[in-house]
């Protein structure tokens, strides 16, 4: 595992957050060989390390393994509420879920995928199985797709050279040069569609956050299952109605984002 070389570069929290990191869907209960080797550790390492975790409350034990506790879900709602992310978003979102009948959600880019960060989830017998902290390979994704078409280029190449980090091999491999001609499109008509790219079945339309100076910071999605929604319904009515909640979204953020800041002598 690539560390920095840094002299400031502290790899016992390193090793920390790689043990937190381990634990995915599908291994919530981990043994201590389970979770060194996950890791890359040496077994006494990890235990000390989840020892630690343990004490702080991050991580429970019976004896015979290990698993998270509630207490982890603070170090990613830090994050979401230091950017008040979710109180902006949230009345949007879920204005636009009744107005067209399908989930909404709100991402930005880490890396070379998509993290939800804020979602309005609408019932529906069919859906994708998306909470808040969930990632996709972004290339795949609307939202990403929009996130994408807003680097810089020496930027985008940086991003498209890191690895994904979300466990998924999705439908749809483009190579750069069919990657670069859809970002093209993309930045062009200012939303981006995906048809089934990412998995079978999903589809969704997506559009641009912008701050008060016109940076993209985010990205909104309508999405739907492709047995109920059609790619016209999408565009000619969803599309519209996703432009609205996005601009409404971002004048939030910029109103936000110009707040004065209270001093406190």
């Amino acid at each position: 595992m690539r560390r920095e070389s840094s002299p400031d570069f502290i790899e016992a929290l390193a090793r920390g957050l790689d043990v937190l990191r381990v634990f995915q869907p599908g291994r919530q209960y981990l043994t201590l060989s389970e979770v060194a080797t996950a890791a890359g550790l040496a077994r006494p390492t990890a235990r000390r390390i989840l020892i630690t975790l343990e004490q702080l409350g991050y991580v429970r034990s019976d004896g015979n393994g290990f698993a998270l506790t509630p207490r982890v879900l603070e170090l990613g709602m830090a994050y979401i509420g230091s950017q008040n992310l979710w109180d902006l978003a949230e009345p949007h979102l879920r204005r636009l879920g009744t107005q067209t009948g399908e989930s909404c959600s709100l991402a930005q880019l880490d890396g070379s995928d998509i993290v939800y960060v804020a979602r309005a989830a609408v019932p529906k017998l069919v859906t994708l199985a998306v909470t808040i902290g969930t990632r996709f390979p972004a290339a795949q994704t609307s939202l990403g797709k929009v996130l994408l078409g807003a680097l810089p280029n020496a930027e985008l190449d940086e991003v498209l050279r890191l690895p994904s980090r979300s466990g998924i091999r999705p439908r749809w491999q483009p190579d750069r040069a069919e990657l670069e001609q859809v970002l093209r499109e993309v930045r062009a008509r200012g939303w981006a569609l995906t048809d089934q790219d990412l998995a079978l079945g999903i589809r969704s339309v997506a559009a641009p956050i912008r701050n008060g100076s016109g940076r993209t910071v985010a990205a909104v999605n309508v999405n739907a299952h492709a047995a109920e929604t059609t790619v016209e319904q999408l565009v000619e009515h969803h599309l519209p109605l996703l432009l609205r909640a996005a601009s409404a979204i971002g004048a939030d953020w910029a109103a936000w984002e110009s707040r004065p800041l209270a001093t406190v002598s």
